[in-house]
């Protein structure tokens, strides 16, 4: 038998390649993600006082937590497929740091000379990273999970991406909880705690990615 026809032969009723399969496996795991952060941190922490609420400082690092969810979500997507291209979306979120760093320099610019150290530090800098990457942890079991179920080829990347967007899920659930306000503690010690789990990620990557 000739290869075109061997071809053919195989097409025949494929019907076309599904589509959205890559949103439809972690659209689910980053709810189930930032459900576990949500309610973990409220339950262990506690939740933020009410007059919190009304703070800017608040909205900023929820929202910060949320634009790197989008961005990290666009990175973790590209590389759960082979050979697609990256670099829009990690333009992206070297954007959205790069932007929260702006804004906590300016913070501590902007501070008396006597409280710039505490705004990058605030009363909870030792804890925060290692918050962020424990409430990411459900959150990287349910996107290694999903990612295995699609087709990662670049298995240390794959895994530092959804690393990174466990760290950004975990970021947004411990946001109801944290106690801090200033940009310039967000800047530095939210990234550092979603970082940190984008290097677990990177070092499960290779393990339970393989395929």
């Amino acid at each position: 038998m000739k290869t075109d026809s061997l071809i053919d032969m195989l097409a025949q009723g494929a019907g076309p390649a599904p589509r959205g399969v890559v949103a439809r496996r972690l659209g689910p795991a980053a709810s189930i993600g930032i459900l576990c952060s949500g309610v973990l941190a409220l339950a262990v922490i506690g939740p933020v006082p009410h007059w919190m609420l009304l703070q800017a400082g608040f909205w900023i690092k929820l929202a910060y937590a949320a634009i790197m969810v989008g961005t990290t979500g666009l990175l973790t997507a590209r590389l759960a497929r082979p050979a697609a291209r990256v670099r829009t979306p990690a333009q992206a979120l070297g954007c959205a740091v790069g932007a929260m760093a702006l804004v906590g320099a300016a913070v501590v610019v902007l501070a008396p000379a006597g409280e710039r150290l505490h705004a990058v530090l605030g009363s909870t800098w030792m804890v925060c990273p290692i918050y962020v990457l424990c409430l990411s942890l459900p959150a990287l079991v349910a996107i290694i999970h999903a990612m295995r179920g699609l087709a990662p080829t670049r298995l240390r990347r794959a895994g530092f991406g959804g690393g990174l967007l466990a760290g950004a899920l975990g970021a947004a659930g411990y946001s109801l909880a944290c106690p801090e306000l200033s940009p310039a503690f967000v800047a530095v010690w939210y990234t550092a705690g979603i970082g940190a789990a984008g290097l677990l990620g990177a070092l499960l990557g290779p393990r339970l990615l393989r395929w």
